[in-house]
């Protein structure tokens, strides 16, 4: 890590680590589009011409028109731009120079410039970067805030005098200098934040250079407003972006305590932002934190410091249990949408803190919300048929289908298959009270998606087939979540040590599960083939569990007129319905149901 923070620009790194779009992981954020995406590279000569510029207007202490396009050629080679000492003496010059008078849209370029210097120099001059440090904070703490460029003076200034702080060759006076300058424009922060989201990861990655100072300086100031700022009515948003690159920020702060080995500030951290928190900070921004303590410590538990590391761990993992059972008290049934925008992202966040870490100790807190993110969040069809379903005028097709759209290429549907995994692992080891829980929501949750799935093509096939080719898109991963769940749940349940009566009531309730979801197997999926072939003996043992399933199975007036309101159907009424139905039962069902379901007929 140590190596890493030499060479990384932070701000990009958390950009690239948001999911994109939203809040915090849109442009706009930087000076001229440099660290917001990919620019234009400016030519060798290009950039040799604007230095010699720039030399000239400091030589004639004049500032031209011209002179502000040689910044910006400078910027627009961020990927290659090398920026030595003597290049950031001249800018240094320049910028304390009382007889150059520059235009204000030039102060947030020269400060990238020098962000550049400090950020990508080895060995930079001592002497330099104690007079950049003072000539920095003097622009920074006397610039007005009420134009755009005076935003761009606050963004580029926390990130710089951030990066300055974390300088070995920076006397402890001007780390000082730096952290007390950052406070001061932090003063600000959250009205700016708010009103220009674009600048968010620039000050976050500030913020994470200046945790990172060994200077211990305002350390609890910086924490408080990194996980206190959000939301209300002076400070920016909640969203996912913005909470991914809180999340990913504090990964690359524990892992260069880690790697340091600075083990008082791994307790400084641990007591300021974990323990005793619970009203000070924003829930929002703690699970995301949490998350990335998480995340680096399971990336580096074998480097040593064991005992610290777990013991950061688990106050991390206690925290989010904290969050957690509040938010289960919250929301009654988990199985029910969550109607609370702030209670819904909390969720969300958590289930995205949870697939980023990697693993988490078997919480019962954690199961139920992960399940209820998971029906709920992550595959939220229910809400989407209800919403789509809805008369009301602002169900518009388009609104319908943009929601839809933006869900699928949403960075929390993506992590679907990172939250299922953990999800079984934390089933694994919960207690049968809780293993009981989820199950009943699981299958209630696949018998909720035929029923809505079968009004919402009667409504739309033909009419809107975009809509419903989105919509099963999420489905068909829907059905991939629950049939690696119904796996998990076969090696737990059907084993000797549970009653025949449990094995073949969890063998019915998984085919019932199955058959609703059926429609969306589109892949020969081998953990769909192991789990049917493990259900079924459980079945075929008990004539009562093959009628259960079979009543189960809509009636063919449900198949075919109105609206099905329940899985469960009427009594068998009608032998040529099993034509159409067997088409659409799981292939090694097919065989053992249709004889088993000729005796019933024959019997009844």
């Amino acid at each position: 890590m140590a190596k890493q923070a030499n060479t990384l620009f932070l701000e990009d790194w958390l950009r690239s680590n948001s999911g994109g779009g939203g809040g915090g992981g849109g442009g706009g954020g930087g000076v001229n589009s440099a660290g917001n995406g990919p620019t234009s590279s400016s030519s060798a000569r290009a950039i040799i011409q604007a230095w010699a510029e720039l030399r000239d207007c400091l030589q004639h202490q004049s500032f031209q028109p011209h002179h502000l396009q040689s910044l910006k050629t400078l910027l627009n080679s961020q990927a290659s731009l090398y920026v030595a000492d003597p290049q950031a003496k001249l800018l240094i010059s320049t910028l304390s120079s009382p007889n150059v008078s520059l235009p204000q849209e030039s102060h947030p370029m020269f400060l990238r410039l020098l962000y550049f210097w400090v950020r990508k120099s080895f060995r930079p001059n001592p002497v330099l970067i104690d007079s950049a440090v003072e000539v920095v904070c003097g622009i920074v703490v006397s610039a007005r805030f009420d134009s755009d460029w005076g935003r761009l003076v606050f963004a580029e200034g926390v990130l710089v005098l951030g990066a300055f702080s974390v300088v070995p060759a920076a006397s402890d006076a001007s780390k000082v200098l730096c952290l007390e300058s950052i406070c001061r424009l932090l003063e600000h922060g959250g009205a700016l934040m708010r009103l220009y989201e674009g600048v968010i990861a620039n000050v976050l990655a500030g913020i994470g250079y200046a945790l990172s100072c060994p200077v211990n300086v305002h350390y609890d100031k910086f924490v408080s407003f990194l996980l206190g700022v959000w939301g209300g009515e002076d400070g920016p948003e909640i969203n996912i972006p913005s909470g991914l690159m809180i999340l990913h920020l504090i990964e690359w702060v524990i892992s260069g305590y880690i790697n340091s080995r600075s083990f008082e500030k791994i307790r400084l951290f641990s007591q300021i932002a974990l323990e005793n928190s619970e009203e000070k900070y924003v829930p929002y921004a703690l699970s995301m934190a949490a998350g990335g303590v998480l995340r680096a410590s399971n990336r580096l538990a074998s480097r040593g410091a064991v005992l610290e590391i777990l013991g950061l761990r688990s106050s991390a993992e206690d925290k989010m249990e904290y969050l957690a059972s509040a938010l289960i008290s919250r929301m009654g049934d988990p199985g029910n949408f969550i109607d609370y925008p702030a209670d819904r992202l909390l969720l969300q966040c958590l289930a995205l803190s949870v697939a980023r870490s990697g693993s988490l100790s078997s919480r019962a807190p954690f199961l139920i919300c992960l399940a209820s993110a998971l029906m709920n969040e992550i595959f939220p069809l229910r809400r989407l048929y209800a919403k789509i379903l809805d008369n009301s005028p602002s169900g518009s097709a388009g609104i319908r289908h943009s929601e839809v759209r933006e869900h699928v290429e949403s960075v929390l549907f993506k992590e679907g298959g990172a939250v299922t995994g953990i999800f079984c692992n934390l089933y694994a080891s919960a207690d049968e009270q809780n293993k009981a829980l989820v199950e009943n929501l699981f299958w209630r949750y696949c018998c909720d998606l035929y029923v809505g799935h079968r009004q919402l093509v009667l409504v739309f096939q033909g009419r809107d087939n975009n809509l419903l080719g989105d919509l099963e898109k999420i489905a068909e991963s829907a059905f991939l979540m629950v049939v690696m769940y119904a796996l998990a749940v076969t090696k737990q349940k059907l084993t000797p040590k549970h009653s025949k009566e449990t094995r073949m009531e969890v063998s019915v309730q998984i085919l019932i599960a199955f058959s609703c979801l059926e429609y969306f197997r589109h892949i020969r999926l081998a953990e769909y083939l192991d789990t049917v072939r493990a259900v079924l003996p459980s079945v075929q043992e008990n004539e009562s569990a093959c009628v259960t399933f079979v009543e189960s199975i809509p009636s063919y007036a449900d198949l075919t007129v109105g609206q099905v309101r329940s899985v469960p159907s009427n009594s068998i009424s009608e032998s040529y319905m099993w034509i159409i139905v067997f088409d659409k039962l799981p292939d090694l069902f097919c065989i053992y149901s249709f004889v088993r379901i000729r005796v019933l007929l024959v019997h009844r």
